[in-house]
């Protein structure tokens, strides 16, 4: 069941994104233009140019990310800290595999926000959690997560006896299901989850849900910017934005109605 739900999730929202929507509309346009159907046609590509215009000159995407953003409070308070949780995401894997060490991307404040946390908290286990998100990864093999995680920390000198992988999980359910025996959080302890703060709702949920206890929320590459900044042209930025927006609200759903 959760491999048919990982399968069909990844193919309903490949249709679903913003970015998709751009494509449909200028097909339906070419569509009713070879049934002879002009109005319509025009129609189809007016809407589609307006929203493209609008995407990529409004800041649509920060008005939609900002409030998964501010949901859970940057740096909270932390007096004691027994095991911190990074959720995958924040590497890049096909670099990786081309330069043949550890590469992040635009979510790596994952990485570096962790190792800053496991600093100050030297008897703290860091656990990732993090396999392949995708239907077809070439790199999951050669390249996986929580191999590249584990180069990473190794590289800036964490003891291998504070880290735990794993490697098999391939969305965020996953993520909470399978590393909550490996940590085997007590009664007391406190467990900080560090993730993007547009994914830390989501992620939140399917941690309680799965059973961790008193999770606490360390959220980190926050992508939202004050709204001013937002009146640019930059249709590749905001787009990209809307996309994690969307996929957000509709995951959060979808978790909600499945009992993710």
């Amino acid at each position: 069941m959760d491999t048919l739900f990982f399968i069909a999730s990844k193919l309903v929202w490949s249709l679903i994104r913003p970015e998709t929507w751009i494509v449909i509309g200028l097909f339906l346009a070419w569509v009713a233009l070879l049934r002879k159907r002009p109005r319509g046609a025009r129609r189809l590509t007016f809407a589609t140019l307006v929203f493209t215009l609008a995407v990529g000159g409004l800041p649509l995407g920060d008005l939609a990310i900002a409030p998964l953003e501010t949901r859970y409070p940057a740096n909270p308070p932390l007096a004691r800290v027994d095991g911190i949780v990074i959720l995958g995401g924040g590497e890049d894997r096909a670099a990786a595999r081309l330069s043949g060490q550890p590469e992040l991307n635009e979510a790596g404040e994952r990485y570096t926000a962790a190792l800053a946390l496991a600093t100050r908290h030297p008897g703290a286990r860091v656990l990732f959690t993090g396999g392949s998100g995708r239907l077809r990864d070439p790199s999951s093999t050669d390249y996986p997560e929580a191999s590249l995680a584990g180069a990473f920390f190794a590289d800036q000198g964490l003891a291998p006896e504070r880290l735990i992988l794993e490697g098999a999980s391939r969305n965020t359910v996953e993520n909470a299901r399978l590393s909550l025996p490996l940590a085997d959080p007590q009664p007391g302890e406190t467990w900080v989850l560090v993730t993007s703060g547009y994914h830390m709702p989501r992620a939140v949920r399917s941690f309680e849900r799965a059973g961790w206890p008193d999770i606490v929320p360390y959220p980190v590459d926050h992508r939202a910017r004050d709204l001013t900044d937002g009146l640019t042209w930059d249709l590749a930025r905001k787009l990209e934005k809307l996309n994690i927006a969307v996929k957000e609200y509709i995951g959060l759903v979808v978790y909600g109605l499945t009992g993710r």
